[in-house]
């Protein structure tokens, strides 16, 4: 399907819906104060990467550092405020937020440079800065179920979604629609012109994609929708265009099964499809990767098996820092999506809930992923060994450990702690590293 005809189909359903809405919905509407909400999350942010057997992307005073290691803790203060509509047929509000992040302590060669840790925005001269901070904000208009926003948005889709791994969160600048008239469809569509990464106190950043790097385009525009087909099966669709880089197209489906009120079966499968686009400015490419899962929920238990494979000749490539590749073995570090890689993963999960410790959840998995071949690639995503040939029959696995708990009832109610710890190991392609996040969150609701 073509992505400006995509685009059109969301924009259309989600008129025709909203005319379809009886009146009386305006008089529904909350009131610009009454619907106001204000919230502060404070993030307390410990991170450090051991690369072992190659130098960290750090710096020292501006010197090279060789030690292999990257360390920051870090605090961030992230307030958002959220209006509710204006009385009538067009409503009219407004969401704002305002973000500072402080250094703690990330000694010389220990601040992960400008690099994939990306914990601290880093100077000049090689050291990170001691704070920084994001202010946006994007005006609202909603007509019955449609709700449009222009300004600084998160979108959230499978094509485009504002990452939110570090310390401050990632956003986008554009306007977005979103519409929900029909009971179980949410349509949404956008178009975007600018980013700003975790890192960046700029809201008005150029794209930046994860593998190629930055890219001289104009905007990105989404379109798709996802619908709840029953109580069991939800199904996706959506595309993007990068404007001169790429056309990306969607496809999802995630079911869970009860079999008794003890036991589900619980899968999904995802594709994604991506080719060039106008003036390629990554370079001519066709690919697609496809994710499929299958597993088991047995009380607080769930285990499941996922298998996934990038057909194409090159990386499959998404927005730098965003969340939007929904492949089930994109985990921690590694995405397992280079040119020919096939993967398998294991995952367990437990709810400490069922064992009398509400708030309590433990996860587990393991990944190994094989036959990456760079033989085909184009310049822009190609990786060769000391010798300048293609890079062939690369292999890689990855263990994550995760621990969270969520205080339930008391003064420090919803503060939670979790804890993120990954090892990898690979062939030449990518580096072995040990990597340990601990991550504190206490949000308030002030309004």
């Amino acid at each position: 399907m073509n992505v400006k005809l995509a685009l059109c189909v969301a924009a259309s359903s989600a008129l025709s819906a909203t005319y379809a809405v009886s009146a009386n919905a305006a008089d529904q509407a909350e009131g610009f104060i009454e619907g106001s909400s204000l919230t502060v999350l404070n993030r307390n942010f410990y991170f450090n990467r051991d690369d072992r057997s190659v130098a960290a992307p750090t710096y020292n005073s501006g010197k090279g550092n060789t030690n292999g290691y990257s360390e920051a803790w870090a605090h961030a203060i992230i307030s958002r405020f959220s209006s509710g509509f204006t009385q009538g047929t067009v409503g009219f509000g407004i969401d704002a937020f305002a973000m500072l992040g402080l250094k703690l302590d990330t000694g010389d060669g220990r601040n992960g440079g400008r690099s994939s840790f990306d914990i601290l925005p880093v100077a000049s001269n090689g050291e990170a800065r001691d704070e920084y901070s994001k202010l946006g904000a994007a005006a609202k208009v909603r007509l019955f179920d449609t709700t449009v926003r222009v300004g600084d948005v998160f979108p959230s889709t499978p094509v485009v979604a504002a990452g939110d791994s570090r310390l401050l969160p990632e956003s986008f600048r554009g306007v977005t629609v979103e519409n929900t008239s029909i009971d179980g469809l949410t349509v949404q569509g956008g178009r975007l012109h600018a980013m700003s990464q975790p890192v960046s106190s700029d809201l008005n950043d150029s794209f930046v994609t994860f593998y190629g790097g930055a890219v001289d385009s104009p905007w990105i525009g989404y379109g798709g929708g996802d619908y709840q087909v029953n109580d069991t099966i939800s199904v996706s669709a959506y595309a993007s265009q990068l404007k001169d880089v790429w056309n990306q197209y969607y496809t999802g489906i995630s079911l869970n099964y009860p079999l008794s009120d003890q036991l589900a079966l619980i899968g999904g499968a995802n594709y994604y499809k991506a080719v060039d686009q106008g003036k390629q400015r990554l370079g001519e490419f066709d690919n697609n990767i496809w994710s499929a899962k299958v597993g088991v929920q047995f009380g607080a238990h769930t285990l499941a098996l996922s298998h996934q494979r990038n057909n194409g000749d090159d990386d499959f490539d998404y927005l730098r820092q965003s969340d939007s590749i929904f492949v089930d073995n994109s985990i921690q570090y590694s995405d397992f999506n280079s040119p020919k890689e096939r993967s398998w993963m294991l995952r367990y999960d437990l709810d400490m809930a069922s064992y009398g410790i509400p708030g309590l959840s433990f996860m587990t998995r393991y990944a190994r992923g094989s036959g990456a071949d760079y033989s085909n690639a184009n310049r822009f995503y190609l990786r060769t060994d000391s010798n300048g040939d293609p890079l062939t029959e690369q292999k890689r696995w990855e263990r994550n450990i995760e621990v969270k708990y969520v205080v339930q009832a008391g003064p420090a109610k919803d503060l939670s702690v979790r804890m993120r710890q990954a090892n990898t190991r690979a062939t030449a392609f990518e580096s072995d590293l040990d990597e340990v996040r601990l991550i504190i969150e206490y949000p308030l609701s002030i309004l």
